[in-house]
């Protein structure tokens, strides 16, 4: 039976501009087989193509089909929701702002028009964006919109802070919790990638990642199998102490062609 893999990208495939060792052959093998595989991250600071480029670069064949991004899953919800009086003040980066624009979102600058606000992942955060965000939610009661709630990105050294920061920014200014989040762990995100991209049931996916908070609770919350693999964030003593259990641990995804359960036996 065929079944989805749905891999996060950094700490899981690769780390910063490493890839992880197993990772070619792992993604090889289970296409060979006849699986489905789709590559899920919540960093907004990369455009869809981008990945494709870096996969290909570090040995990975991938395609625009095979990418999924949070600002991908954000430009969606907008383009369904938003009316032609709407407009979205934006911060983020150059990668969010262009997908955006491919799916034909209204920007604006101004905080006067702003039915919306969308917050990604922008490492030239100032106060004056966060008052421009502010002003359009006291003004125009705008819908406050994340690309995703990670708080931070793992890369080769360390962490640096990511987009909980300015969503952290933006609730402590108006006192109440954003919106919606779009990309890892919402359901939004698990039903368009599992429906619409793998086209399967729930039950035949599996969700690989190394963050309980993102990548294993979206799968645990919306019926995938979950596999956490050990080489970014999340450590043994996290899942210990957390509530939130992997299906599957696992030392890296060069693991998973071992696991005959998974990749052979029907569900």
């Amino acid at each position: 039976m065929t079944k989805g893999f749905i891999f996060d990208l950094d700490g899981t495939v690769y780390l910063d501009n490493h890839i992880i060792e197993g990772s070619i052959e792992t993604i090889r093998y289970l296409r060979e087989n006849g699986h489905k595989v789709v590559f899920f991250t919540n960093k907004s600071i990369s455009t869809r193509q981008d990945y494709v480029k870096k996969l290909n670069d570090l040995g990975i064949e991938a395609t625009i089909d095979d990418i999924v991004n949070s600002n991908f899953i954000t430009a969606k919800y907008l383009k369904q929701h938003m009316i032609s009086s709407d407009a979205a003040y934006v911060i983020g980066e150059k990668a969010l702002l262009e997908e955006l624009k491919e799916e034909g979102i209204r920007i604006t600058m101004d905080s006067n028009e702003a039915t919306y606000i969308v917050l990604g992942w922008d490492r030239a955060f100032t106060y004056e964006k966060l008052n421009n965000a502010y002003q359009a939610w006291v003004k125009n009661n705008a819908v406050i919109v994340a690309t995703n709630p990670d708080r931070t990105c793992p890369v080769a050294g360390g962490q640096l802070p990511d987009c909980a920061s300015m969503i952290g920014a933006l609730e402590g200014a108006t006192g109440v919790a954003i919106d919606l989040i779009m990309g890892k762990p919402s359901k939004l995100a698990a039903e368009m990638v599992v429906n619409e991209i793998l086209q399967l049931n729930p039950e035949q996916c599996f969700m690989i990642g190394d963050r309980l908070e993102t990548d294993i609770r979206m799968g645990k919350e919306n019926g995938l199998n979950t596999i956490l693999v050990l080489t970014g964030i999340t450590t043994i003593d996290m899942v210990k102490a957390s509530a939130m259990k992997p299906t599957y641990i696992l030392e890296s995804i060069k693991d998973i062609p071992h696991l005959q359960e998974i990749v052979s036996s029907p569900i």
